[in-house]
Order: structure tokens, then sequence, then C-alpha cells
């Protein structure tokens, strides 16, 4: 009896999916064939839900994420899963508006932000904010009754918000953190001012409110800059005399030195002859 031809390997993707745009390795079904950037159908932990594929869930890619999910990969959507969708899409509406209305007759201290409704009907996911905790116990009892289905409250900060709701930075690009990032970098105003940005608030800041996350970017360049460069206050030999350093130039690599007869010139890193 001849063999069977064998199948081709199934290779795991890196798929992103979901509300909050978890990223993870899913295996495709059987028969099925996904390409980078194709909207698909997955199997999550979660549930089902819609997902993109970007691309092979090499170790090297998973790496790079701290918690990756799994799952599988069912279908590349298909027409009837498009209209689907757009039902979805209304029936979401009307259940921020019921979820709001709960949240009002609890008296409960919270501000709903989105709700993601499973593609599989698995679960219905209240986002929201609250400055302190909350016991929503009584308010989920509520919801499930309401809706007739497993109901899921994550409280969320401002910087997960902007990633749910946020479109366009200042840049004109999309906001980093609905597209890119996998997590949310820590940023400091110690940042900003070793980069000399300005330090008005409402210019650093991004639509979350927080500082961006831009200025955490190039912040490894400009400390390894600093390093390089000669610290405020130390003395150096120069070409043009001996002096004190009053200022650095980071991107530049230029010094503002201040030399023993009173001048104050600008003077390249490569004109340092030591330091004193």
């Amino acid at each position: 009896m001849p063999s069977l031809p064998a199948l081709p390997p199934r290779v795991p993707l890196l798929v992103r999916h979901g509300r909050m745009r978890f990223l993870g390795a899913f295996v495709p079904a059987v028969g099925v064939s996904a390409k980078r950037g194709d909207t698909i159908v997955v199997r999550s932990e979660r549930g089902q839900e819609i997902g993109e594929a970007l691309c092979p869930a090499t170790p090297e890619a998973l790496a790079t994420l701290p918690e990756p999910t799994k799952g599988d990969i069912l279908r590349v959507l298909a027409p009837e899963d498009r209209a689907k969708l757009a039902h979805l899409a209304e029936v979401e509406k009307k259940e921020f508006a019921a979820g709001d209305r709960l949240i009002a007759q609890h008296k409960l201290a919270m501000q709903l932000v989105d709700v993601e409704h499973l593609f599989g009907g698995e679960r219905i996911i209240f986002y929201f904010l609250a400055e302190t905790r909350v016991d929503f116990r009584e308010l989920v009892r509520s919801m499930a009754r309401e809706f007739h289905t497993r109901i899921e409250l994550r409280q969320i900060g401002v910087r997960d918000e902007a990633r749910l709701k946020a479109d366009y930075g200042d840049c004109g690009r999309p906001v980093c953190c609905n597209t890119f990032l996998v997590a949310m970098p820590p940023v400091s105003m110690r940042m900003a001012k070793l980069q000399k940005s300005t330090l008005d608030p409402n210019k650093i800041s991004g639509r979350c409110g927080r500082l961006k996350c831009c200025l955490r970017y190039e912040q490894d360049v400009y400390e390894e800059f600093q390093k390089e460069l000669p610290p405020v206050g130390s003395r150096v030999v120069t070409a043009k005399g001996q002096g004190r350093v009053l200022a650095q130039e980071l991107l530049a690599r230029r010094l503002l030195v201040e030399f023993e007869d009173g001048r104050r010139l600008p003077v390249p890193m490569a004109e340092v002859l030591t330091r004193l």
C-alpha cells in the first residue's frame, strides 16, 4: 500500500489580536494558509476572536514579547465573518450604553472606556478607568443578567485608554501604543531635560496625558554621548587653552567652555586634548 504524502509543517505565526492588541504564537489549522497582513479568526485562551497575521513566530520574535499568548488560527476572514463583525460593532455600542447605565445605577466611581464583545460570543469585556480599587461584584451580576453571557471587567490606566481609543499623535502618525509598541516604556522628566526638550507639559505629553513614549526611543543614545563628554563643571585643555565646561551639546558632540581669559566658546569634542 503506497504511503500517504507528508503534510506540510504547520508553522506558527505571530498574531496580533484583541482590543488590547495582544501578541502571540498561533498554529494554523490543517488546510489553513495565512500570510502577513491577513485578517484571521483565531481561537485564543479567551475564545474566538479576530486577529492579524504578522510574521513567522520564530524563537527570536517570541523572545521580544513579555507574555506571549497562544492558540490556533481557524481561518482567514470570510465575507460572512465580515458581516458578523459589522453586526458586533453595533451590538457593542448598545452594550456600552447599557454598561454605562448599570454603572450609574450602582453609583460606582468608575468611567467606562470601551467594550469588547468576543467574536465567538464567549464573553463581553468592559474596560474602565477608576482612581481607586472598585468593588464591582454586584455590577458583574447585574451585567450577567442583562447580557446573558460571561462578563469580565478590566481596570486600565490612562496609557491603556490611549491604546484603546487614541488615533494620531502630534507627529501626524498613528499613536505608537496602538501600532507597534509591545510594552509601555517608562518615561521620566529627566529624559526630557537630558534631550533638552521643552519642559512645557502640554508639548511633551501624549494623547494619554502622560509624557510621550517617543522620549524613550533615543534616550540610550543621549546617555551614551553624555558619558563620552566631560561633565559640566570639569576642566579641560583644548587647542584654545584651558577652561571649565559650562554645558554639553550632546548630539553635536560639543562643549560650551569658559576659558581663563573669560571667553565662552563652543568646542568640538575632537578638539579637547585632555581632561584635568
